[in-house]
């Protein structure tokens, strides 16, 4: 059976008087750090000496210290740095500064799902995983709204880890929207997918195709750019908004009737079993492992796949469009959502 926590099975009383030590200061660090301050928390932010982000946060009026200092003057501990660089951090400058009865939280089970940090006994360990980027997670709570969250315990030698992971979530706003209890296995795994199979890499390998496609039949970039890149905020909009049904319900008979059409020649019985086999990957751990080695190596293949995205005419197209289109850089274009007291809207 689900569970989903609200604000009414939440409290912030479990943290009050409790340091709370927020490694990193990227997008979710930031986001955390701040929302955690204003639901009135102690929160100290833990860099590296030499990080371009310590100034950042001191401006944003954080206390801000080592990543080991932060470590030693909290009990609660979250660690909000990039996925490959936890290990070594949490091995160097968190682990010898943990103390019995802390609490250990992470944004995304990776490291620990995949046992590239083990966490020593005597201590809590939980997660919890705003379902949005940072900069949007800070955006609801400031209109005093929130975005849903997951919520996974790991290891509870104090037995009051969830009651403490859960205020952690209420202290940032995903309460306020709702936090369903995971584990740590289905968070990591399914969130994997999620980029690779769907959201980050099968959303950009689509539209680029569709983009070359209509360019190579020799249709103008711009036209193509706007089919295949700029109207997919429309959908996405209705999706957001009200799943697949508020899609189909927006759209033309005709864009329905094709849409229905095309999908299934495109999302076949090869793709579909490709996307097991993506699966599998992440669950069994190889998918995990190659990045690390990507990692370790320098990220040759990452930056080389940056480069070639970059140069990819698509971009340059896009540049020149979006230079004239002023309307992107409003608040509402900018946070993807409808306008209140709106059914459904156009455009990105």
């Amino acid at each position: 059976m689900t569970t989903i926590y609200y604000e009414n099975d939440s409290s912030l009383q479990p943290l009050r008087g409790v340091r709370i030590a927020v490694l990193g200061y990227g997008s979710q660090g930031r986001a955390h750090a701040l929302n955690l301050r204003d639901s009135g928390l102690d929160v100290i932010v833990g860099l590296r000496r030499e990080s371009h982000r310590w100034r950042a946060a001191e401006t944003d009026g954080l206390t801000v210290a080592t990543l080991a200092q932060a470590t030693q003057q909290a009990s609660v501990v979250a660690m909000l740095l990039p996925d490959p660089s936890q290990p070594e951090v949490f091995e160097t400058e968190v682990a010898p500064n943990l103390q019995v009865g802390d609490l250990l939280l992470f944004a995304h089970g990776f490291n620990l799902h995949f046992g590239a940090i083990t966490p020593p006994p005597g201590i809590d360990v939980g997660l919890v995983a705003p379902k949005s980027p940072g900069h949007r997670v800070r955006e609801v709570f400031e209109r005093g709204e929130g975005t849903p969250g997951l919520l996974a315990i790991a290891q509870d030698t104090t037995t009051t880890a969830r009651e403490r992971t859960l205020a952690y979530a209420h202290g940032i706003g995903c309460t306020r929207a709702g936090v369903l209890e995971t584990t740590f296995a289905e968070e990591t795994e399914t969130d994997l997918f999620g980029e690779q199979a769907v959201l980050c890499g099968g959303v950009t390998a689509l539209v680029r195709s569709g983009f070359d496609t209509l360019v190579e039949a020799g249709y103008q970039p711009e036209v193509a750019y706007f089919e295949c890149l700029h109207e997919l905020k429309l959908i996405v909009d209705l999706l957001y908004r009200g799943g697949l049904q508020e899609m189909w319900n927006s759209v033309s008979d005709t864009a329905e009737h094709g849409g229905y059409e095309g999908g299934d020649r495109l999302v076949t019985a090869e793709t579909r079993q490709e996307m097991r086999r993506m699966l599998r990957d992440i669950q069994e751990g190889r998918y995990a492992a190659g990045w690390v080695r990507e990692y370790q190596d320098g990220s040759p293949e990452l930056l080389r796949r940056r480069a070639q995205e970059e140069a990819h005419p698509i971009e340059r197209v896009g540049r020149g469009l979006r230079s004239m289109m002023r309307f992107l850089h409003s608040a509402d274009a900018l946070e993807g959502e409808f306008p209140p007291g709106t059914v459904s809207r156009s455009g990105p």
